[in-house]
């Protein structure tokens, strides 16, 4: 079956994605367009330029989290250093070295610009994005050109960097828009889960299925110092982003993957815990899977009037 895929948001805890895609895929379906914020636009783009859900599982939990941020917690950097690249550079971390990782991968594909991926007004690939300086979600590559930028010519890789750009942690990307520099950051701060991306009036020719991370105990915020603080913070930032707005017939098509205690930073994952969030996703698919059935869908929540 055709499908469209829409990923939320949750840093490492994505790895659960890629258990979730392998079920759905080994079930017969077929994604025709998909859309990521955050960690969840990793996952779709690299589905979107042509990698397979068993492609992923080789990639995804044997990413080296620690080298994305130059092989040390934010523990291990010396505070003069925070401070410097906090002051200076709004974060911790460049991004750089993300940016260029998933770079390569796409071009093992060959597609590694907007263009390879779109054809006429028709994108395979959605990257939600927050350009916090305006206060608004922006979706990439549709609008680009808000920012005189030709979108078939931009980067994919370039795209989910500010996607994943989370605050203090990776410095933000900045973007030209009416003489002035607009900061892009983590799209999960404004718009962590938008299943509804890819909705239309009347009925669909095919559904989309969200894929979601569930905390089993979101936990309070701990203040033992500044950066433990911050971490806490803005797990809850992206835990609430969209939480109030997801509708009856947004959960019934939706994929909850619980998370197994894993927190959005926790960058220091073992293999152990990515395997259990793997099968965490695989197993919340099947589950999925047992109850869903598009035509009851369609009657129950998108039949014409």
């Amino acid at each position: 079956m055709n499908a469209d895929g829409v990923f939320e948001g949750g840093g490492v805890k994505a790895i659960g994605f890629v258990g979730a895609v392998c079920k759905m895929e080994e079930a017969g379906f077929k994604w025709q367009r998909l859309a990521g914020t955050s960690a969840g636009a990793i996952v779709a783009s690299l589905l979107a330029v042509g990698y397979t859900g068993k492609e992923l599982k080789e990639i995804i939990p044997g990413i080296d989290y620690l080298s994305f941020v130059d092989g040390k917690s934010l523990k291990q950097i010396s505070f003069i250093k925070n401070t410097f690249n906090l002051l200076t550079k709004y974060g911790f971390y460049s991004g750089d070295k993300i940016e260029i990782f998933l770079n390569n991968l796409f071009q093992k594909k060959g597609r590694t610009k907007f263009k390879n991926i779109c054809s006429s007004n028709n994108c395979k690939l959605k990257v939600i994005i927050s350009d916090i300086t305006r206060k608004k979600a922006v979706i990439f590559p549709d609008d680009l050109k808000e920012y005189n930028i030709d979108a078939k010519e931009f980067s994919i890789a370039r795209a989910v960097r500010m996607s994943i750009s989370l605050p203090y942690y990776f410095q933000p990307v900045t973007l030209n828009y009416k003489d002035n520099l607009d900061y892009m950051v983590d799209g999960g701060i404004f718009s962590n889960f938008p299943v509804w991306l890819f909705d239309v009036d009347g009925i669909p020719r095919w559904p989309t299925i969200g894929f979601k991370l569930v905390d089993s105990d979101p936990g309070k915020i701990k203040k033992n110092n500044i950066l433990t603080f911050t971490k806490d913070l803005l797990d809850s930032v992206i835990y609430t982003s969209d939480e109030t707005f997801i509708t009856n017939k947004d959960k019934v098509r939706t994929i909850n993957i619980p998370t197994m205690g894993v927190k959005t930073t926790e960058f220091n994952i073992s293999k152990e815990k990515s395997k259990e969030l793997y099968l965490s996703g695989y197993n919340s698919a099947e589950n999925f899977l047992s109850e869903w059935n598009f035509n009851q869908y369609i009657r129950s929540y998108r039949k014409k009037s």
